[in-house]
């Protein structure tokens, strides 16, 4: 039921960069590889309500509301730069602190949730990408949009977790180094700042 086509066509979406992947990797950089593990949860399930949107038909509102769309659109642009915005405004010197509370830890999985589930491209993406690889002869063609979802964001959090961890790698050197620690925290900054841009100047699809 799950193609090798399908596979490798998810593998290579999931792992292009996008915000997801630049949430993960600021996490694993400028806090640490369990925080990355939380971020690419919060990432992985914001997911979630876009693919039983599209699974459902839900996502064709869209399509045929441009009020809907932009509503969410601008909603997920307007918190792309909020993100940018604190990033850059908390640029300094960092420390990694490795015995942060679970608090910290539920924030920055809400983050990467919000991240996904406000991006209405999202849902369009899965109405176009999925039903392209459920044979017309399968009894079931939910359930089959189901299972290849689940792949799909497994896919998405093996590949977000695989990112997060090296990235922490590195940490250690980015807070040794204070000049080093703000150029990259301002390049994360202006990686969120230009996705919200692009995500506000997107048209439907």
């Amino acid at each position: 039921m799950v193609s090798l086509e399908f596979l490798i066509t998810s593998f290579v979406v999931v792992v292009i960069p996008g915000t997801g992947v630049l949430f993960t990797v600021a996490t694993g950089l400028f806090n640490s590889k369990k925080a990355s593990l939380f971020a690419a949860i919060g990432c992985t399930f914001g997911i979630v309500p876009s693919l039983l949107a599209s699974v459902f038909g839900l996502a064709a509102i869209f399509h045929t509301s441009a009020l809907a769309f932009q509503i969410v659109k601008y909603c997920g642009s307007a918190y792309l730069l909020y993100l940018a915005w604190t990033m850059w405004r908390a640029s300094s010197p960092l420390s990694l602190d490795k015995h942060q509370a679970k608090s910290s830890f539920k924030d920055i999985a809400i983050r990467g949730f919000l991240i996904n589930i406000l991006n209405p491209k999202l849902s369009m993406f899965f109405l176009a990408f999925l039903p392209q690889f459920v044979s017309p002869q399968v009894e079931q063609p939910l359930a089959s949009m189901l299972i290849l979802g689940s792949v799909f964001m497994l896919m998405t959090f093996i590949i977000f977790v695989v990112y997060g961890a090296l990235a922490s790698t590195f940490s250690d050197y980015i807070v040794r180094s204070e000049k080093a620690s703000l150029v990259i925290q301002k390049v994360f900054a202006g990686g969120f700042a230009a996705m919200g841009l692009k995500l506000a100047l997107t048209e439907r699809a």
